[in-house]
């Protein structure tokens, strides 16, 4: 390792190891070249001496599985059978499957070890929350955030919705393995990041209007760096280590700032909620689901692209002249539920979180007097958190990344549809209810898609 790469890797493990001891579960966190080789060693000092359990995919048992079954079975830990999840064309996050793994973990009393990426990683979390027993997590590819964070993100009843569960008491992620898999997962956690951008101006919106106070050093802890780790794409894409390792612990720092808030406000915004509605339609690329990674940096784009018409506005003389606007319709919105989605599961659920958006309508004259007095201020924090969205759409082409709706099959005419259908999904609010606050969301969404308009004009994906 060159000395400017020595340097590199040490800062990145001081603030790993912060990011460590902020969090609520984990104990044990380990990225190098060749990590899974000490697994046992943190076992020993997360003070797990029982029987363990691998639970993967066919995939991801080749590409760490034996090699975690044989680490474990030289140094006389007992291991039960591999749980080997398979489905066509992939294995989908599915409640009930993590249920059934629950069941089978109970029965041999062993100690979970997830091998694999986010949808193994979230259903062995999930199963381990079911069966009361902690897990430990073996990171097969910087794929997306979920590694280290509270909650899995799980199809439950056909919705995708954050299932209440703790994350993992130890993390292995051997870089030999992360820099073998394929190059497109490295690409979807790349997309992933990305929504940090959006994350934090909504999140600061959110804070500014009083609806949802920033914790600070969550906050920081993945504000201060995010633009950092995102500058390192063309390196993703060459699969350098070092790259790889500022992309890894993006990921996994995320998701310990998650631990600390407990909940996912300072990894997901508005990006998340486009990226939700696409995949519990079961948006399919190149005959398989899309990548929760790919819908994300593109939801990061869309939303970017919104931030900057907003930023461009006179957003306090609308405020003033929204004083006087009529309340919410709440049977407006129950006939957009009605038409927005068409399984009644879907309906129920997005109406469970409408109610509690609508339980704070009562707030809106007090959110729009802040918009009016605190606006360049407001601004400022804003423009501080967001780059621009086509300056992303670069950046995602040059690691290799989906970077343009169509990337992941979504035609543009669709894409205008589903802002409005994202703010239905979620009760958490982002800069997609203050638009609605201020009467602006239809007008905001034609200027994107007008000829001269971000979507409209088309913006560049050419590697800076």
């Amino acid at each position: 390792m060159n000395p400017r790469d020595l340097r590199t890797a040490t800062d990145a493990r001081a603030l790993l190891d912060a990011a460590v001891r902020s969090a609520s579960v984990t104990r044990s966190v380990d990225v190098d070249p060749g990590a899974i080789g000490r697994l046992p060693q943190v076992l020993a000092r997360l003070g797990q001496r029982g029987p363990c359990r691998i639970v993967a995919d066919s995939n991801t048992m080749a590409a760490a599985g034996q090699r975690t079954l044989a680490t474990l079975r030289a140094a006389n830990i007992a291991t039960a059978d591999p749980i080997v999840l398979d489905e066509v064309p992939r294995v989908k996050p599915r409640a009930e499957t993590a249920r059934d793994v629950a069941a089978r973990l109970r029965a041999e009393a062993a100690l979970p070890i997830a091998v694999g990426a986010g949808v193994i990683n979230d259903m062995t979390k999930y199963a381990a929350e079911v069966a009361g027993m902690p897990y430990v997590s073996v990171v097969t590819a910087a794929s997306m955030d979920g590694y280290a964070a509270s909650g899995a993100s799980m199809l439950d009843g056909g919705f995708k919705r954050t299932l209440a569960c703790a994350p993992p008491i130890g993390v292995i992620a051997d870089l030999d393995v992360v820099a073998d898999a394929p190059a497109r997962m490295a690409a979807w956690g790349y997309g992933d990041l990305a929504g940090k951008l959006v994350a934090g101006a909504d999140w600061t919106l959110a804070d500014a209007l009083g609806e949802d106070p920033i914790d600070r050093a969550p906050f920081a802890l993945v504000q201060d760096h995010v633009k950092g780790w995102l500058a390192g794409y063309e390196g993703i894409r060459a699969r350098r280590t070092e790259a790889l390792r500022g992309l890894v612990d993006g990921l996994l720092i995320t998701g310990f700032a998650m631990q600390a808030h407990g909940n996912s406000r300072p990894a997901s915004g508005s990006d998340h909620q486009i990226a939700h509605v696409w995949e519990m339609e079961g948006l399919r690329v190149d005959g398989e689901p899309a990548a929760h990674g790919a819908c994300v940096g593109i939801g990061t784009v869309a939303m970017l692209a919104l931030y900057e018409w907003f930023v461009a506005q006179d957003v306090p003389g609308r405020a003033a002249e929204r004083e006087h606007a009529p309340p919410l319709d709440r049977d407006a919105i129950e006939a957009e539920l009605q038409a927005s989605f068409a399984e009644a599961s879907l309906v129920a659920s997005a109406r469970t979180e409408m109610e509690a958006k609508l339980s704070r309508a009562h707030l809106r004259m007090a959110r729009l007097r802040a918009l009016q007095g605190g606006w360049p201020a407001l601004r400022a924090r804003i423009e501080a958190r967001i780059v621009p969205a086509a300056m992303l759409q670069r950046w995602l082409a040059a690691c290799g990344a989906a970077s343009q709706p169509r990337d992941v099959g979504v035609p543009l005419r669709k894409l205008a549809k589903d802002y409005r259908r994202a703010r239905l999904i979620r009760r958490r609010y982002t800069l997609l209810d203050c638009l609605e606050d201020l009467g602006w969301l239809d007008e905001a969404i034609d200027a994107l898609f007008a000829q001269d308009g971000f979507w409209g004009r088309g913006a560049p994906t050419s590697p800076a």
